[in-house]
């Protein structure tokens, strides 16, 4: 059987996180930069016209777009391979999902683009093979750096609070993976293969975060390497089971990292929330299946330890967000009791009361208003 294509990139946030799922589920894949003839011609249309990476494409020629739909895809013709089953553990993979696909947005623009001493050269040799030509490869790269790092936030008023609170998480993460390979145990879920967005191709690959990872959190590092191999690659770990932790148990170790996402997640998906709901009720015509547009509404203003961050309200993230929240609805009310004294310990249970007052479904390729 012919491979499907892969059109990402090394240095895509969410290419890291489709690669890692085809490589642990040995799903047989060739990549390639969505820069060719072939990609606009023939792949960019049957993807809703967005050129967004990743992009799958099989030898049928049918085409899915977006590392959450392409994994979903996957997921549903597996049985849920990486999906816990027990509650805590499958809201909990929910929201670790979540938080990478939006929840490190800042410290991967801000390592990836306020560090040109020590990587722009790498940058500009990887961004040329997805935007041919000197120039093209320059005008691309400055309207990163001046529009859309202010657009999320990345100041350099903040890039302080930035750095410590990079520091903090390489240094919780660090701890959780020295007893355990994966985040729920000796094999991966879906948070694993969320995380890999950011803590790969920005935060895990780039020379400056890279470096960072290597010196303050080599077993951090070491889950990096292990989600980009197709075996379990667990042999330092004395426990060599490839299953999820036991009676639905959630670690300490997670605990700390979760709460410690919380500081920053929480208070801008609120402010996000809200926004994007005025938003909604300000504009009740729009036509069902019209597109999701990145930003909506005003820009969503909050606090992060006491220091104020104003970035555009992201629709995306409730629509991955919303995953976790289903599963809590379809709760017992004595499991709704267990998960919420978690989540409470872990400074998240409210994320679960986050809700847009329109549903986000998809359509042609595209995230669409319902």
């Amino acid at each position: 059987m012919k491979p499907i294509t892969l059109y990402g990139s090394p240095v895509s946030l969410y290419t890291g996180r489709a690669r890692s799922y085809l490589i642990k589920a040995g799903i047989d894949y060739r990549e390639e930069p969505h820069s060719s003839p072939h990609f606009y011609d023939v792949v960019l249309p049957k993807a809703g016209d967005r050129r967004g990476i990743p992009t799958i494409e099989f030898p049928n020629g049918d085409v899915i777009r977006d590392g959450v739909a392409i994994i979903d895809h996957y997921e549903a013709l597996s049985g849920h391979t990486y999906s816990p089953t027990t509650p805590k553990q499958q809201i909990v993979s929910q929201l670790l999902d979540t938080i990478g696909a939006e929840g490190l947005l800042r410290q991967c623009m801000h390592y990836r683009w306020n560090f040109d001493e020590d990587q722009e050269e790498f940058l500009k040799f990887h961004f040329q093979t997805l935007y041919p030509g000197e120039k093209a490869t320059a005008d691309r790269m400055h309207f990163i750096k001046t529009e859309v790092n202010p657009a999320w936030g990345v100041i350099p008023e903040i890039h302080d609070l930035i750095e410590s609170t990079h520091m903090s998480m390489l240094k919780v993460l660090n701890t959780h993976f020295a007893d355990y390979p994966y985040f729920l145990g000796g094999r991966p879920c879906l948070g694993d293969f969320g995380m890999m967005a950011p803590l790969y191709g920005h935060l895990g690959r780039d020379p400056k975060p890279l470096s960072l990872m290597q010196q303050h959190a080599p077993r951090l590092y070491r889950w990096r390497e292990r989600m980009n191999r197709p075996e379990p690659d667990i042999g330092e770990f004395a426990n060599k089971e490839e299953k999820y932790l036991d009676n639905d148990e959630i670690p300490d170790t997670l605990i700390d990292v979760l709460k410690h996402f919380a500081t920053d997640f929480v208070p801008e998906s609120c402010a996000a929330c809200n926004s994007i709901n005025e938003w909604i009720a300000a504009n009740p015509d729009v036509p069902p299946l019209t597109e999701v547009e990145r930003g909506v509404g005003d820009d969503a203003e909050f606090e992060v330890s006491g220091r104020s961050i104003t970035a555009i309200a992201q629709p995306f993230r409730f629509y991955v967000l919303k995953r976790a929240q289903d599963t809590y609805d379809a709760l017992d009310d004595a499991t709704k009791n267990e998960v919420d004294a978690l989540l409470s310990a872990c400074n998240m249970r409210e994320v679960l009361d986050m809700r847009l007052t329109r549903e986000i479904g998809r359509h042609n390729n595209l995230e669409v208003w319902l």
